[in-house]
């Protein structure tokens, strides 16, 4: 019972006193305007998506930061 405790407290230190939400907010925000929030309410389908993505071309990949995240989730716990 006290690992799940512990692992409680951590989540809740890293969810509420670390960067990572404003993070996974930027990381994310393309699903709240545009295209992604009209998939995200459900107004897009995937094969509209794929419509889309077919037209926009090919897009340089975003560094997904996986080691900070990792670092940050290390300090806490």
């Amino acid at each position: 019972m006290d690992a799940f405790a512990r692992a409680a407290i951590a989540a809740e230190k890293v969810l509420s006193k670390s960067e990572i939400p404003g993070l996974v907010k930027t990381r994310y925000a393309s699903f709240d305007g545009g295209n992604g929030k009209s998939y995200e309410d459900g107004k897009l389908t995937l094969a509209d998506l794929h419509k889309i993505a077919h037209e926009q071309g090919e897009i340089t990949p975003k560094n997904g930061k996986q080691e900070l995240y990792e670092s940050i989730l290390l300090r806490h716990i």
